[in-house]
């Protein structure tokens, strides 16, 4: 039996275990954590022989033997160079399949950029797709793009299609439920798209898709707390605690940016005045900006950046407001979570030297007590959404026995399994 509770090393005699979060252990669901243990160590240390899959993951050659079949018969990896070995029979080294690909897409109100990955996180193509207002024939601009990707490689072979939202995703549904700067409604997104396409569509927010990214690159490794902020017409926020993905059974866990910290503020996108994000986002600044310069032409977020790089006073007035906000809403994070680890993702870190100590500043002001987290960016904030989307096509498909609409099982009881973590 096992339980997500851990024993403290120095703990001794009874533990309290929450029968409601109890899953029975069996042969079934043992089986799907050594294959992701073994997809993992294939992942990471590719390529890699049978062998060393054995000694990496303590299991008996046997069972490695008979997943790595399996994957190869699914297609998850491929069969490559014999290693070279000073004595002995020559093994042959496994390495994911770069020929399997997906189709990505990190939808925003006024764009897409569309991507083909493979499953090395290399980028095979990439675009930008103007959107309008209408759902539908947004959605046909990114299918139709999508579609000359597909027809640009026919040698591949396309698992899916990924979708980082600008809003909160029903976990059940996959519908959009909360996306106030998109307002697209009760449009079904994923049937659309699926009908058009004859590929299975996941979404996920784009917050979770860039945490499922950093995790899944490795670059948490040995975080277990943390929070990332997206920070771009508004502000979206996706939790990891003791180590997994947090979305709630209704998908709105983290949505801080939604959060009034002044009911005096100016109406935001949800309905409610003074949220964090109309003070904090990209859009804040760019309004920021045209209050101060009335007869200013519009503006685009990069322009407002690259202005301020040119020394301009009111740019810099403009973004250096929008990051006090930044850092001061932070609090609304330290003081409910605690992090070990907040990381920002999102234009404005192209200008984080300049901008960075004033949102670590007005952060660690505002702290109830204590040490301040650490504050980072993500190396590359458009691609980790992209990035992400892919991570969450290949963690709902890759799983033993999971169809497209398979459950997802807990992976975490190895810590080779933790990239392949459930989102709850």
């Amino acid at each position: 039996m096992s339980a997500k509770e851990r024993t403290p090393p120095a703990g001794r005699g009874i533990k309290r275990v929450d029968l409601a979060y109890v899953e029975l252990a069996s042969s079934e669901n043992a089986r799907d954590i050594n294959r992701d243990i073994i997809l993992e160590l294939i992942r990471s240390k590719q390529p890699i022989s049978r062998a060393d899959l054995s000694r990496a993951s303590g299991l008996q050659p046997s069972t490695v033997s008979a997943i790595a079949e399996q994957l190869l018969h699914e297609k998850w990896i491929t069969e490559g160079a014999l290693a070279h070995r000073p004595r002995g029979r020559r093994p042959t080294l496994l390495a994911l399949n770069d020929q399997l690909v997906i189709l990505v897409a990190d939808i925003r109100p006024r764009q897409a950029i569309v991507a083909l990955v493979d499953l090395n996180e290399r980028f095979l193509t990439r675009a930008v797709v103007p959107l309008v207002a209408d759902p539908e024939r947004a959605v046909d601009r990114i299918v139709e793009c999508m579609k000359g990707m597909r027809a640009a490689h026919p040698d591949r072979s396309f698992e899916g299609i990924g979708l980082s939202m600008p809003g909160r995703v029903d976990p059940t549904t996959q519908r959009l439920i909360l996306a106030p700067n998109l307002k697209w409604g009760d449009f079904d997104i994923k049937k659309s798209m699926e009908q058009k396409m004859k590929l299975q569509v996941e979404l996920a927010n784009a917050a979770n898709a860039c945490l499922l990214s950093e995790t899944w690159s490795g670059r948490l490794d040995r975080v277990r707390d943390a929070v990332l902020v997206t920070v771009s017409e508004g502000i979206g926020s996706a939790i990891l605690a003791n180590g997994q993905i947090i979305t709630s059974r209704s998908g709105l866990a983290g949505e801080f940016g939604h959060s009034p910290i002044d009911p005096n503020g100016p109406v935001c996108g949800c309905g409610q005045r003074g949220c964090w994000e109309v003070f904090a986002s990209s859009n804040a600044a760019l309004r920021y900006y045209a209050e101060a310069v009335p007869k200013a032409k519009t503006l685009t977020y990069h322009e407002l950046l690259h202005m301020t790089e040119e020394g301009d006073k009111s740019a810099i007035a403009a973004v250096t407001r929008q990051c006090t906000a930044l850092g001061r809403g932070l609090r609304l994070i330290t003081a409910a979570l605690a992090p070990e680890v907040i990381l920002i993702t999102g234009d404005l870190t192209a200008s984080w030297a300049r901008f960075g100590p004033i949102v670590q500043r007005n952060m660690e002001q505002t702290m109830l007590t204590g040490t301040a987290p650490r504050l980072a960016i993500t190396s590359d904030g458009e691609l980790s959404r992209l990035r992400g989307a892919a991570a969450v096509v290949l963690q709902r498909h890759s799983g033993h026995g999971n169809s497209s609409q398979g459950t997802q099982r807990a992976r975490t009881a190895h810590p080779n399994a933790r990239k392949l973590r459930r989102i709850i």
